[in-house]
């Protein structure tokens, strides 16, 4: 047994360290706007529109000095049947209103009824129990705007909770 414990402890080791590497591509693939980025300049004739949605990173429990992590999932849909449209930048704001950062910050198109998502991870804790995100978009005329949701949702042990938020246009 004694000479097969080193292969079973790097054996270990190398299984942890795959997790990880594999939990690390999932986020920066959701994050990788490459194949979306538009390389020509849009039309001055696009509507353009900003929408807002709020995203919980944490909410109370408990009390207002216990808090519970969550993941959020930013939902950006593409309401159009025959349209693409187009989201110009995505910012993500704290709590108190203070900028955290850029999601998309080139020119990204979506075709007609796709969507794409963005992830804020469970320990991610900046965006705190009153974070939330400003999306700037264009469409054509009489194109439906995007629509924007977020899914936050958190398991610990046989407990789950979820539920959703839905963007509203502000500007």
């Amino acid at each position: 047994m004694k000479n097969h414990l080193p292969i079973l402890l790097l054996s270990c080791l190398f299984i942890l360290n795959s997790c990880g590497e594999k939990e690390e591509e999932k986020t920066q693939k959701n994050l990788d706007w490459s194949t979306r980025v538009l390389t020509h300049k849009l039309s001055d004739s696009l509507l353009s529109g900003s929408s807002y949605l709020s995203i919980y990173s944490q909410i109370y429990s408990e009390t207002e000095h216990v808090t519970h992590d969550l993941t959020a999932t930013v939902s950006i849909r593409n309401t159009s049947r025959t349209d693409t449209i187009f989201i110009t930048k995505a910012d993500y704001f704290d709590t108190k209103g203070q900028y955290i950062r850029r999601y998309i910050d080139k020119t990204i198109y979506l075709k007609p009824l796709e969507t794409t998502a963005i992830v804020i991870n469970e320990r991610d804790k900046e965006g705190g129990t009153g974070a939330n995100f400003i999306f700037d978009w264009k469409v054509k005329n009489n194109t439906p705007e995007p629509l924007f949701e977020g899914i936050m949702i958190s398991t610990s042990g046989s407990q789950g909770l979820s539920f959703t938020t839905q963007g509203k246009r502000i500007e």
